[in-house]
């Protein structure tokens, strides 16, 4: 999530337990774990590796496989210029910046930011974040690109900036449309030409926008919900639209996960609020995020395209007012991207909520499918889902992919996660069985399982679920099949929230990884904290990692493992001790390299903490985002979000000369080495 958007109202009222002076505990303990009764050690616990897509193998965790890859690059310097930084030997190019055309329809970007609303509706959208790369034909330098867009800056995507009042009240339909249209996922693609530079084929068949306007379809158990229910879509099988698209996945069969994050703030609710919007954070007061429920009602509004945000109950029915349209957002939304004009899907049963990321686990035929996903915010909590089929390997290629989707996605049981002080936590389920911490059941607060979805962080507060430093993005190494999650930071912990073993700093400005190793049973997991973010020159209690100049890091947010088993930490940094050195960055490490003497899973310490190695660093004011690289290797794929001023030409690391003012535009960073051989190693 990027913190130009992030809210930190505390939404959270649960006082779930926390525990009290769990830093020296937890201390111990990481050196409990160095001796032999940590991750893939546990005697208790039962293990599950992941196989790479399209495998039914599995390996076993903590069974001494070693990783094909050993970072052979040096950890660079930070930065702070209006340019990236990569390690000698590498280029990084502008790749689908904002505004670029992905279709004839769109006129060419104007850097003067007059662009229209169809222009904007046939380009690249705003603010890229979460990416993947699908191969055509498994060729490595042929693809299909799909990227985010989690947010707008109005007054970049403008000539003058926004025409809203000192009320927020907009004026103009062509703004609102085009804010609209920036938003949401674009589909591309690229190929790698003989100079070693990518090119977007702009006229290409498959070339496609999602905004937030687009119609999708509703799966899973809200599917034709009279929650769901609107004037648009009076049978809740519809919704529009896709917003605050930051983090991502992919499945199995190669499609495309885009998730719904910060999108609360685009609805708004000045009436009597349902239990769901208080406790999910919907405005009640002014006006929405940009104001586009302010244009409700103009003469040239198209099928309620802008009072659809304003979900104050006016009339006696859903079929009166909007008062169900938020209902429709909040979940991964599933994306076909080699089928043109496919329909995306929104899969309700993975949960309702800020949606950061989300990752698949084991691929194991005969067994369930596991897909992660953390709430991003403070206090919040970890998700999975565990599907009710099970992965048939025949599935990986199949002619509709969307119906395995339905297979797998719509029908199984949602977890949250509780991390107990012993290095042992346990998935709480989210059903009407489910025992609550007062004694009863879900049943006794949720009528049906649509209403546990509606409200899923209701539905964890009640059974006890551990609120977390904001939880972010979630990867498994494809090594040992641990799964790690960035919790990005919590400044507002103190006394009377507490800390828990899994969020023992009070004062969280920095963030840590935390990770875990699935148990035999679908509800038991043992748990490490393998790295904490840090000042180079922190105290004792601060840099409990050991960090130094070259790894130094804060607010840890994109994850991503390669199949290699090299894993990419990408920052938000949110603390000035970090960000006074350098700019966000990523870094990279081999978590299954790290053993301690014995031989088993370590954690990042003053002893090796060389091992994480800062690789890529962005421009002056940016976040770095997203994650995707060519089966080869050869090309990583990043995007780089809000900058300041920056890119002035396609190398990506060539600096904006002083005096040179640019309209900034997010881009899609292409990474390779110059020798074209497979980049890290």
């Amino acid at each position: 999530m990027s913190k130009e958007t992030f809210n930190p109202t505390r939404f959270n009222k649960s006082k779930n337990p926390s525990f009290d002076e769990v830093l020296d505990v937890h201390l111990s303990r990481r050196k409990i774990l160095k001796g032999g009764l940590g991750l893939g050690a546990m005697a208790t616990f039962g293990a599950f590796g992941l196989a790479g897509c399209n495998s039914s193998s599995s390996t076993a965790v903590g069974s001494g496989d070693t990783p094909s890859a050993t970072l052979n690059f040096n950890s660079i310097a930070g930065s702070k210029i209006d340019a990236v930084s990569v390690p000698e030997g590498y280029t990084a190019q502008i790749l689908a910046p904002w505004g670029q055309p992905i279709n004839a329809t769109a006129t060419a970007w104007q850097d003067d930011g007059s662009n229209d609303a169809v222009d904007q509706n046939n380009a690249m959208g705003m603010h890229h974040d979460g990416l993947h790369f699908f191969p055509l034909n498994d060729a490595s330098t042929d693809g299909l690109l799909c990227v985010n867009h989690e947010y707008i800056d109005q007054n970049a995507l403008h000539p003058t900036g926004t025409d809203a009042d000192a009320d927020g009240i907009r004026s103009s339909i062509d703004q609102v449309r085009k804010e609209i249209a920036a938003h949401g996922v674009s589909v591309i693609r690229i190929q790698l030409q003989d100079n070693g530079q990518w090119m977007m084929l702009d006229t290409d068949p498959l070339n496609r926008r999602y905004t937030g306007a687009t119609v999708m379809d509703i799966s899973g158990p809200l599917a034709h919900s009279s929650k769901l229910a609107t004037p648009f879509s009076p049978d809740g099988s519809q919704a529009r639209g896709t917003l605050n698209n930051c983090g991502n996945g992919y499945t199995p069969w190669g499609t495309y996960l885009t998730c719904e994050e910060n999108w609360p703030g685009y609805f708004i609710n000045t009436g009597t609020t349902t239990d769901e919007q208080d406790r999910i954070g919907l405005d009640t007061s002014g006006t929405t995020r940009y104001g586009w429920e302010t244009l409700a009602g103009n003469a040239a509004e198209r099928v309620d395209e802008f009072a659809r945000f304003n979900v104050t109950p006016t009339g006696a029915t859903a079929m009166d007012d909007y008062r169900n349209e938020a209902n429709g957002h909040g979940y991964i939304v599933e994306i076909d991207p080699y089928t043109a004009n496919s329909r995306a899907v929104k899969r309700t049963a993975l949960g309702r909520f800020r949606h950061e990321g989300c990752t698949f686990g084991t691929l194991e035929v005969g067994k369930p499918i596991v897909f992660y996903s953390g709430h991003d915010s403070r206090f919040e909590y970890m998700y999975k889902f565990v599907s009710e089929k099970m992965w048939d390997a025949a599935d990986a290629d199949p002619t509709d992919r969307l119906a395995v989707g339905d297979k797998y996605m719509d029908q199984g049981t949602l977890y949250v996660a509780k991390f107990d002080a012993d290095g042992v936590g346990h998935w709480l389920s989210l059903t009407l069985e489910s025992a609550t911490t007062a004694g009863g059941t879900l049943a006794d607060s949720f009528a049906a399982l649509e209403d546990i979805i509606l409200n899923t962080a209701g539905a964890a507060d009640l059974v006890g679920a551990t609120p977390m430093d904001r939880p972010e993005w979630c990867a498994v190494d494809p090594i040992t099949g641990s799964v790690y999650l960035t919790l990005t930071n919590n400044t507002r912990r103190d006394d009377t929230t507490g800390t828990n073993p899994a969020n023992p700093r009070l004062n969280n400005k920095f963030g840590h990884v935390i990770r875990w190793d699935e148990g035999d049973a679908a509800t038991d997991f043992s748990w490490d904290i393998f790295v904490f973010g840090s000042p180079a020159d922190g105290d004792a209690d601060t840099n409990l990692s050991g960090l130094g100049e070259f790894n130094q890091f804060a607010s840890p947010d994109g994850l991503a493992f390669d199949k290699r088993g090299i894993m990419w930490i990408q920052t938000d940094n949110g603390a000035d001790e970090v960000k006074n050195y350098t700019n966000d960055q990523m870094l990279a490490v081999v978590p299954s390299a790290i053993k301690d003497a014995d031989g088993n899973a370590d954690t990042i310490n003053s002893e090796n903490q060389g091992e994480l190695r800062r690789f890529f660093v962005g421009p002056n004011g940016c976040e770095v985002t997203g994650f995707t690289i060519s089966p080869d290797y050869t090309t990583m794929f990043v995007c780089v979000q809000h900058p300041s001023n920056w890119p002035y030409s396609t190398n990506a690391a060539e600096e904006t000369p002083v005096g040179v003012d640019l309209r900034p535009r997010a881009s899609v960073v292409a990474i390779r080495k110059n020798d074209g051989s497979a980049l890290g190693v």
